[in-house]
């Protein structure tokens, strides 16, 4: 297998890890480690919101850092960073050092995405690089897998600690396979001056100010207000409201890993072909039907057919949103810091909707009420894309950004 592909491969494996074994795995544990350590609910939303304020911290970090001591040495500083934390929650008992450890691997999300691009740029192919970042950025799918095929066998029986063990033990591996083949590849040398990065023209801040550009910033805050909330706590809802089994809440959390795997590239083939609003709508549509299905039948079969609609909504539409500003922006410095304050009102979006879902549920004694209003966000981000103007199709991107997503 040629090196550039082992890099890509291990770059999904770290997205996967970083992400995937974080909070992601931290939803799906919540009633174990509940019933173990005696927190309570309030506790899950501020942990789950430290987690998107340190991903927003680190990817400010990550970016400052990146050019200076190359991606290389900052990626695999972030898998090493992400093996020890995942191997000390099990350690401690304390849930005040938990929700630390669990920001710390929200910040390794970050550190590992944001320097991707600069690994790929300098071992991808051109023709070649959109394929790579989409199968990285695919790698949350992959970890939310494994966790659906790990809370089974252990959580079941008490030995939820063992989890934590296990991915600990991969992200190891991984950050070894990562020392070894980007040292092959020259990725812990000094990037060359020139291939840093070249000063941008300052963008016209009227530019910014753009109806369209305003809805877009909008659509980011609201996305991640509804979104993670829904992932954070449909453990919680399906096993302690709902008392479904540990073994079928971890079925439907394997759906969804196994149909976001997939559900990027279909929903970007169909957006290719009916236009990216459309898909936009859809996409939310199945955001709203996941979530009342949720509230009016959590009965049965029910929950698992709303995570896969939640799947088949959640991973394309961090591509989509990212594609349609690439055809509307008039020049790469304003796609650049469109991007930038896409993500930071992502990211506090997804701080505030998490600390509120906890602080409903715990004053309603439900998640019902958490859900419905992510059913509301979810039509509202349907309204705001009916305002968007219809994308500019003629025009084309070389190396379009995207929005991180977790």
């Amino acid at each position: 297998m040629r090196i550039n592909a082992l890099i890509v491969l291990l770059l999904t494996g770290l997205v996967a890890a970083t992400f995937g074994f974080g909070i992601y795995l931290f939803a799906q544990l919540v009633p174990d480690m509940r019933d173990s350590l005696g927190f309570d609910i309030s506790c899950v939303g501020t942990i789950t919101a430290a987690g998107q304020f340190g991903f927003l911290l680190c990817a400010l970090l990550a970016a400052w850092i990146t050019p200076r001591v190359g991606g290389g040495w900052v990626i695999f500083v972030s898998g090493v960073v992400c093996a020890a934390a995942l191997l000390l929650i099990p350690l401690t008992h304390d849930i005040v050092l938990i929700g630390m450890l669990l920001t710390v691997l929200a910040g390794t999300a970050a550190t590992v995405f944001v320097p991707m691009v600069d690994v790929i740029s300098r071992t991808v192919a051109f023709n070649y690089r959109g394929m790579a970042m989409g199968l990285v950025s695919s790698g949350t799918s992959y970890g939310v897998f494994v966790n659906s095929l790990l809370v089974p066998l252990y959580a079941a029986q008490g030995q939820w600690p063992m989890v934590w063990w296990i991915v600990g033990l991969i992200t190891v591996v991984l950050a070894i396979g990562v020392a070894v083949v980007f040292k092959r590849a020259g990725l812990f040398l000094q990037p060359e001056a020139a291939t840093i990065s070249e000063p941008m023209p300052k963008v016209d801040k009227a530019a910014l100010m753009q109806p369209w550009v305003l809805t877009v910033w909008a659509m980011n805050f609201l996305l991640g207000f509804s979104t993670f909330p829904f992932q954070n706590y449909l453990s919680s809802y399906l096993r302690t409201e709902l008392n479904f089994a540990v073994t079928y809440t971890a079925q439907i959390w394997a759906s969804i890993g196994f149909v976001g795997m997939f559900a990027g590239l279909a929903v970007g083939w169909l957006a290719d072909r009916v236009g990216l609003r459309i898909a936009m709508m859809l996409v939310y549509a199945c955001v709203a039907l996941a979530a009342m299905i949720l509230v009016t039948h959590p009965g049965g079969y029910w929950p698992m057919v709303a995570g896969v609609l939640f799947a088949l909504a959640f991973y394309p539409i961090f591509g989509l949103i990212p594609a349609y500003v690439s055809k509307m922006a008039g020049s790469a410095a304003m796609a650049v810091t469109l991007f930038g304050v896409a993500n930071i009102l992502q990211g506090v979006g997804g701080m505030l909707g998490n600390f509120s879902g906890a602080v409903l549920a715990r004053f309603s004694g439900s998640f019902v009420g958490v859900y419905v209003a992510i059913a509301l966000v979810a039509v509202s981000l349907a309204g705001l894309t009916l305002r968007l103007p219809k994308e500019a199709g003629a025009m084309q991107v070389a190396n379009p950004l995207a929005t991180v997503s977790t």
